[in-house]
């Protein structure tokens, strides 16, 4: 017959087993599945703000146009950037700060202009260190990559982040988690139309 300690002891080892295995269950996740990230600053305002935290899919690696990615390539910035997948390896992209619209296509030819309904207004500020003529090809491995607040970001236009490579892609923003300007609300999880 087992005592009361026996049964104690056992119902904690039983306690304490589950409790380690969804603690490692947890890290294993968030080490090789999904991150959470903050956002800080206002590059892709309105779709993001500062403070947002996003759940983010690591184990992602196909990237497409609208993506939202957060990028550790190294730099003059040196710190982790959220950014628009604009444009994928060999698409052209041409930026027209007249008329505000970006076009992008498989050939200079064939570019179309993009239907953002996600920025905050046209891309009509010509950033000091855009050193690019358009319209320029994205290399092999590599994203251009825009802010949706496009006259107050620091992105692929710009000579201090150029183009992304795609082995510095952390991964893929999924979801927000926390509204920076709401805090927890279900009613802004959706970050993608």
């Amino acid at each position: 017959m087992k005592s009361v300690y026996d049964k104690l002891a056992s119902t904690v080892f039983e306690l304490a087993s589950v409790i380690v295995s969804a603690v490692v269950a947890i890290v294993l996740i968030f080490s090789f599945a999904v991150r959470l990230v903050g956002v800080s600053g206002s590059s892709m305002v309105p779709t993001l703000r500062n403070e947002d935290w996003l759940i983010t899919a690591t184990a992602v690696r196909d990237y497409n146009y609208k993506d939202i990615v957060i990028v550790v390539q190294p730099g003059a910035l040196n710190e982790p950037l959220v950014k628009r997948v604009i444009a994928t390896e060999g698409q052209w992209v041409d930026v027209d700060y007249i008329n505000g619209v970006v076009r992008v296509g498989d050939t200079p030819d064939t570019m179309a202009e993009l239907d953002e309904p996600y920025i905050y207004e046209p891309a009509t500020v010509h950033h000091f260190s855009d050193e690019h003529v358009y319209p320029v090809q994205v290399p092999e491995g590599h994203l251009f990559v825009m802010g949706d607040n496009r006259n107050n970001s620091t992105d692929s236009r710009s000579s201090l982040v150029g183009f992304i490579n795609e082995q510095y892609v952390l991964g893929k923003a999924m979801c927000r988690l926390i509204s920076g300007e709401t805090g927890f609300d279900t009613d802004k999880f959706k970050i993608y139309e």
